[in-house]
């Protein structure tokens, strides 16, 4: 009995003896393993070698084209329409009779007052020989005298009444649909027609306030319109004198020339607006930029290692960000794996040959 529990007693510590040997072993090899495995591989990063070059910066803003000149035709007279002298859809030029508005009753008119006239007239001219031989006083005098005047003044107007129901075209241009026909009675609130001057169209366009200090009058900018891969010139000539509060943007207008008749008022235009030149400008791929809660930061490449550094901007383009602090021509900023390197993060890195554009056009 004493033998089997001595054996049995033995087996037992064999076996423990064998397990706590399998664990110390087993934790041994690990803290080797942990040991070894401490310093993880070099992330593989891409990267640009920083250096100057001259940025023209543009900026990509939406507009409307506009007519040079554009007026809505209505008579300054109530009347029958007589005669259209125009054809929809034509031009016309300056002063050209557009329509004729029915006068008969204001000729009438004129032939009484011009009758009217010539006795006043008369009666003056003899009022004033009188005078001359004391036959009146001066005040029978003036009285014929005002009462001539007055009438001349009467007749006067309605000869301007008369030229007034010919309307005319006030500028050069294309006329647009009429909305009367002969025989219309027209009044000044009467919608007949619109007159556009379309050789040269206007862009109108806002640009936020910070950029304000950098538009000048006389800039040239391009612009495209829809389905149209034609790229248009024009050039700025009057510049908002203040910021509208509302939306906190400067109004912009440009003129264009539109000999063709290509570009119709009413239509949409892309406009590219090109912003004061910076010399020597550091510019980095946009991608290399990690937005961070009090700014933004970049990683260069430091003896092995990537090192954060906060920047500050000026301005983008669609593939790049010109940079005023922080980094300076030579920095090897890493464009890869930046949303997850951290400060001192060995790296290993593959340097591309890439060439910043100086212009966004």
């Amino acid at each position: 009995m004493k033998i089997k529990t001595i054996t049995i007693s033995l087996f037992v510590i064999a076996l423990l003896g064998l397990i706590g040997y399998r664990v110390f072993s087993n934790a041994e090899e690990s803290a080797k393993n942990n040991k070894k495995g401490d310093k993880k591989p070099p992330m593989m990063v891409d990267a640009v070698i920083v250096s100057e070059k001259d940025f023209a910066n543009t900026i990509s803003l939406s507009g409307s084209i506009e007519a040079n000149e554009n007026v809505e035709i209505r008579s300054e007279v109530s009347g029958i329409v007589e005669k259209i002298y125009f054809a929809e859809g034509t031009n016309v030029s300056k002063g050209q009779v557009l329509l004729k508005v029915n006068d008969i009753e204001l000729r009438a008119q004129l032939s009484q007052a011009t009758t009217r006239q010539s006795l006043a007239s008369e009666n003056e001219r003899r009022a004033k020989l009188l005078l001359q031989k004391e036959a009146i006083s001066q005040e029978e005098y003036e009285i014929a005298s005002a009462e001539f005047r007055s009438l001349k003044a009467q007749t006067q107007l309605i000869q301007a009444q008369i030229a007034k129901t010919s309307i005319r075209a006030p500028f050069s241009g294309k006329i647009g649909l009429r909305n009367i026909s002969p025989g219309t009675y027209v009044t000044p609130t009467t919608l007949i027609t619109k007159l556009v001057s379309s050789n040269q169209v206007k862009i109108s366009f806002s640009i936020p306030e910070k950029y304000a200090s950098e538009v000048e009058n006389n800039t040239p900018i391009q612009f495209t319109i829809p389905n149209n891969t034609e790229k248009f010139t024009a050039k700025i000539y009057a510049i908002e004198p203040e910021i509208e509060t509302s939306t906190r943007t400067l109004k912009i207008r440009a003129i264009a020339e539109n000999p063709n008749g290509k570009l119709l008022a009413g239509t949409f235009a892309t406009i590219e607006l090109p912003l004061k030149n910076i010399k020597g400008a550091i510019q980095i791929p946009s991608e290399a930029v990690v937005p961070v809660q009090d700014g933004k930061v970049v990683y260069i490449a430091n003896n092995g290692k990537a090192k954060e550094v906060k920047i500050e901007t000026i301005a983008r383009t669609d593939k790049n960000v010109v940079v005023t602090q922080g980094i300076k021509s030579g920095d090897t900023i890493l464009t890869s794996g930046v949303m997850a390197l951290k400060d001192e993060a060995d790296i290993k890195v593959k340097v591309k040959q890439e060439k910043l554009p100086t212009s966004n056009f």
